[in-house]
This record gives structure tokens, C-alpha cells and sequence, in this order.
């Protein structure tokens, strides 16, 4: 079985429809337009900035695999640098030869180039073999990003507010009908 070499490069214009196709799951829906065109305006921003890269990997002319890859910080409150990987892909049909190691390895690269002493990889929570290929390449968990609509939180903020009158702890409830009973019964 021959073996297909596997090509790095940098995103252009040209691959936003297969990236679109390859990152589905995580774009949201675009309220005018198609994926592809919103997909392009990723690929253009990243293309301009010099902390954020969008890297192909390419089997015989095709795209069969992605990674968004942009310098930050840990966190707001941890300003140690790092370079996020964003959705490293690979395309079903290419699993299993080597493309997710490649895209991991620009990850490093890019980091290196920039002196950058730390990578994070970042994955739908629903991912399992995503989940499982980061921990092999020795990524940790840090942190649990939960998201939610805006409207849904402030309902259920609205539903759990607590009574403006004070209410009594159900035992002492129960304590003053037991005693309210036992008064009739002995009356």
C-alpha cells in the first residue's frame, strides 16, 4: 500500500468551503450567507494578523484536515502566553494516517516560532476521540468552558430567586402540625 505524502500549508481564500464543510459543527448558523462566506472572512482575518494562523492539511489535493492556531493568553487573570489550537479536524475519510500529528506538530512549530512555552487545544465537549487524541498529545485538562444562551440563563436566574418572605425549614413545619395535632387529639 503506497502512502500518501501529507501537505502542510497555510489557508487561503481558495479552501473556505472545505473548511467550512470540515468545522461545521462548531460555526454557528450565519444569519445572511453560507458558511463558506463566513468561513472566508476567518480566513482572511487570520491571514492578516501575524498571531493567528489557519493551517490545511492537504492529502493528494485535497484538504483533509484543519487547526485554527492563535496566540493569547491562559486566561484573562493568567497572562502566560499560549497558542490555542482550535478545532484541529481531520476529515473522516483521512482518519487514522497521521494528519492530526501533523497538525499538532504546526502547532508546536508556531509556538516555537513565536517563543511561546505553551499549547492548548480546544474540542466540542462531545468530541470523545477529540478528547482522547489531545490527553495522547500530553494536553491536560485546565479549565470547563460552559456556554449558554443569554435569555436561558436570565430565566433561570428569574425562576430561582428566592421568596421576598422568609419561609420556614420544612422540619419545623412538620414539627408544629405534629404538635397542632396532637393538641386536638387530646382535646
Amino acid at each position: 500500500m503506497i502512502r500518501s505524502q501529507i501537505v502542510l500549508r497555510e489557508a487561503t481564500s481558495a479552501d473556505s468551503a472545505a473548511l467550512a464543510a470540515l468545522w461545521s459543527e462548531v460555526m454557528r448558523r450565519p444569519v445572511s450567507g453560507t458558511q463558506a462566506e463566513e468561513m472566508t472572512r476567518v480566513v482572511e482575518q487570520a491571514t492578516a494578523s501575524d498571531d493567528e494562523r489557519i493551517v490545511v492539511a492537504e492529502i493528494d489535493g485535497e484538504v483533509a484536515g484543519g487547526v485554527y492556531l492563535r496566540v493569547s493568553v491562559l486566561s484573562p487573570i493568567n497572562l502566560e502566553p499560549v497558542v490555542q489550537a482550535i478545532s484541529p479536524h481531520v476529515d473522516a475519510r483521512f482518519r487514522r494516517r497521521g494528519i492530526g500529528r501533523a497538525l499538532m506538530e504546526s502547532a508546536v512549530q508556531f509556538a516555537e516560532e513565536r517563543g511561546v512555552g505553551h499549547i492548548a487545544g480546544a474540542s466540542l465537549s462531545s468530541s470523545r476521540d477529540a478528547h482522547r487524541f489531545l490527553a495522547r498529545m500530553a494536553l491536560a485538562p485546565q479549565a470547563v468552558l460552559r456556554v449558554a444562551p443569554t435569555h436561558v440563563v436570565r430565566a433561570k436566574l428569574t425562576g430561582r430567586r428566592p421568596a421576598n418572605r422568609a419561609r420556614q425549614p420544612l422540619g419545623q413545619v412538620l414539627a408544629q402540625r405534629r404538635s397542632m395535632r396532637h393538641q386536638r387529639e387530646v382535646v
